[in-house]
């Protein structure tokens, strides 16, 4: 009896280690995140590997899709609707659009589902949930950079030459990557308590893209209804890759300051709103 009971002693005063994210602080999830960053990478690695495994032509979706979409929007606005192209081959015009539109689109949808389809490692492993949207926006940005070759290619082909301003494109590149990440964190928290948003966002996408000047140029928007237009940050990205690959338009300092503002908004609620319901996804998803 006198061993057992010692025995039971040993084992109740052995040092245990609980595994809990910090949550004192909303920056405390941006820390923990920066010191998981391996983990990070591998999680994009996977994603990338995911989405094209078992697929007859591999990475090449990734340029077949804007490809195919350029044809068809060039023959219905270009040809049959012959929509304004300001200058530009409406090819050209259309593609500079198209490229962040799938980026983004693309974004939103993996990383509104990130949680969802990985419920196996959230149910039994301790990770940064934050690891997994992020890891979906990062892993198509390599799609975003394939596509963004064939427009390169596809514009020296037309003759047309991007100028010094080509500079700007990391810049809003990074608001898209912003808009997507902050929407995606959004749909991701809602996602796991209700499956409709599933359903749901890819007639929202549809919906946002009629609203995006993608086949046609944001000057045929009536001024008076500018205001409300412009709050549309993807509005300030497609206007700004034009600019910056076509030289063509000129986003009013209304429409940059607008874009910075939604953008980082989206962003910035969104991560205090995942982090605030993160605790109970294990439980849920």
């Amino acid at each position: 009896m006198d061993s057992v009971a010692t025995a039971s002693v040993h084992i109740t005063t052995v040092p245990s280690t609980v595994v809990d994210a910090d949550r004192r602080l909303a920056i405390a999830g941006l820390r923990e995140l920066w010191q998981r960053r391996e983990l990070v990478l591998f999680l994009t690695w996977r994603d990338i590997k995911v989405r094209y495994q078992q697929t007859a032509i591999g990475f090449l979706w990734a340029i077949l899709q804007p490809a195919l979409t350029m044809v068809i929007f060039s023959i219905v606005f270009g040809r049959f609707a012959r929509i304004p192209s300001e200058g530009v081959p409406y090819p050209v015009f259309a593609l500079a659009g198209i490229v962040p539109w799938i980026f983004l689109s693309t974004a939103v949808t993996h990383c509104s589902n990130s949680l969802i389809t990985s419920s196996h490692l959230l149910s039994k492993i301790y990770l940064p949930r934050l690891s997994l949207p992020l890891a979906s926006v990062l892993s198509t940005a390599v799609d975003f950079c394939l596509a963004f070759g064939l427009m390169l290619v596809i514009m020296l082909y037309r003759g047309v030459y991007p100028g010094p301003q080509v500079v700007l494109i990391p810049v809003f590149f990074f608001f898209a990557f912003c808009t997507a990440l902050g929407v995606g964190l959004w749909l991701a928290a809602f996602n796991v308590k209700f499956r409709d948003v599933r359903y749901a966002v890819p007639f929202l996408i549809q919906l946002w893209m009629f609203a995006t000047p993608i086949a046609y140029p944001s000057s045929l928007v009536p001024a008076k209804w500018r205001w409300i237009y412009d709050a549309n940050p993807m509005v300030g990205v497609v206007d700004g890759f034009r600019l910056a690959l076509l030289n063509i338009g000129q986003p009013s300092r209304y429409e940059i300051l607008l874009l910075m503002l939604v953008s980082s908004a989206l962003l910035v609620t969104g991560y205090l709103y995942f982090m605030r319901v993160e605790r109970r996804f294990a439980d849920v998803v």
